[in-house]
């Protein structure tokens, strides 16, 4: 079981030449979730298959970024589509009975439950970005969060991030703001 990268790579590997030209043309106008941009077209269709796969993790993350793949191979009829998926299944984050309990992993997410408070009361907003980046969030989404003032809207945008990401990811966030707002996070715990 290798990385989502891993997975990528080798599906983009097995295309011809004129498969991965389509698969780069449909990358350009495929739909996307909110909060993620397109790779720009004069560099993309330059890259290679490896240039290509750092571009679709450091863009869209490990976990969206095999997701998009899987669907644009999906997309262009390529049979590379069926084993990237089951690669897709295999890599996903689990997260179920054995590592929680069941009624645990069925209760609202801290970050769902406090957002509001969170946003209010976050004064310190770039060492979570920092501790996110590359992570969960993109060169672009950091630099959009960066660029609101003050810090409760840069907690908004973070937030409207927030609704492609798994537990895993909130997981990673919740982390960040127990190193840098534990007083917070404590008291929030406690209401």
């Amino acid at each position: 079981m290798g990385s989502a990268r891993d997975h990528i790579l080798t599906a983009l590997e097995n295309l011809t030449s004129d498969e991965f030209k389509k698969f780069k043309t449909k990358l350009l106008s495929c739909p996307l979730r909110e909060g993620f941009g397109r790779i720009p077209r004069g560099p993309l269709m330059n890259m290679d298959v490896i240039d290509l796969t750092d571009k679709i993790v450091t863009t869209y993350m490990e976990n969206y970024g095999l997701e998009l793949t899987t669907a644009i191979l999906r997309d262009i009829n390529q049979a590379e589509a069926a084993a990237l998926q089951k690669a897709a299944g295999a890599a996903a984050p689990r997260v179920g009975p054995s590592k929680i309990a069941l009624g645990e992993a069925e209760q609202q997410h801290f970050m769902d439950k406090h957002r509001q408070a969170l946003i209010n009361r976050v004064t310190s907003v770039d060492a979570l970005l920092d501790a996110l980046y590359g992570k969960v969030l993109s060169e672009q989404q950091y630099q959009e969060v960066r660029a609101e003032k003050p810090s409760a809207n840069q907690m908004r945008k973070l937030f409207s991030f927030s609704v492609a990401w798994n537990r895993s990811c909130k997981d990673q966030l919740f982390q960040a703001l127990k190193a840098t707002h534990p007083f917070l996070v404590s008291d929030l715990e406690n209401s």
